[in-house]
């Protein structure tokens, strides 16, 4: 562990990405948009709310290996967390590199840093209703919190789960539901830090429901 403090603020990092999202409606609305955040694929909401984080003074790094995986000789293999956060903007360490010339001494550490897998449901897709939609919130969405709870190099992490229904009673009752079954499996999920956006119905989607759920390490 190093030396270097930070603490860091799920509800700080909710607000941020809220704002993103906000920002990105109004805009769609304005533009008169046929299609809507609901209609992006992750990928591309991982950019979107990159730019947010980047706003509010993180330094975003997008596809970073676990520190478990870096026993890896090729940096092709091994998982990969979706975002990393470092604080002011600072660049992530990378422990190859230590024993090289290229080290840089602003580099903030792996284990302070903070881990965000970020996962996208939504209830109403271009092809009409989700026919996986309860297969993906329930399933995939639970071994993203196993990876980052079981990676002894990670202390700081969380699970951001963007769920686009047709209002936000459904997503707190599907929501409810994955968080029981989660603790019902003894993952090792803390209170989850909530937001609700409005969002223009184009697919059948009329709120996107945000939670980041912090991760405690096993």
């Amino acid at each position: 562990m190093s030396d270097i403090l930070h603490r860091w603020c799920v509800a700080s990092l909710a607000d941020a990405l809220e704002a993103q999202l906000r920002d990105e409606e109004t805009r769609l609305k304005t533009e008169q948009s046929v299609s809507g955040l609901d209609a992006r694929d992750e990928v591309t909401l991982h950019a979107l709310l990159s730019e947010g984080l980047e706003t509010a003074g993180h330094g975003v790094h997008r596809e970073c290996r676990y520190p478990a995986a870096r026993s890896h000789r090729r940096r092709s293999e091994g998982d990969r967390c979706d975002l990393v956060l470092t604080p002011d903007k600072r660049p992530l360490q990378v422990p190859e590199s230590d024993a090289t010339l290229f080290v840089d001494p602003q580099a903030f550490p792996l284990e302070d840093a903070f881990w965000l897998e970020v996962k996208v449901v939504s209830q109403f897709t271009e092809d009409g209703g989700n026919s996986s939609y309860s297969t993906q919130l329930l399933s995939t969405v639970r071994e993203d919190v196993a990876k980052l709870s079981k990676d002894p190099g990670i202390l700081h992490a969380g699970l951001l789960i963007l769920l686009f229904t047709a209002d936000p009673a459904i997503a707190e009752h599907d929501l409810g539901i994955w968080q029981d079954k989660c603790l019902e499996k003894s993952m090792p999920i803390s209170a989850p830090c909530h937001r609700v956006i409005p969002i223009a119905d184009r697919l059948g989607n009329k709120c996107c429901t945000m939670r980041i759920y912090p991760v405690r390490h096993y």
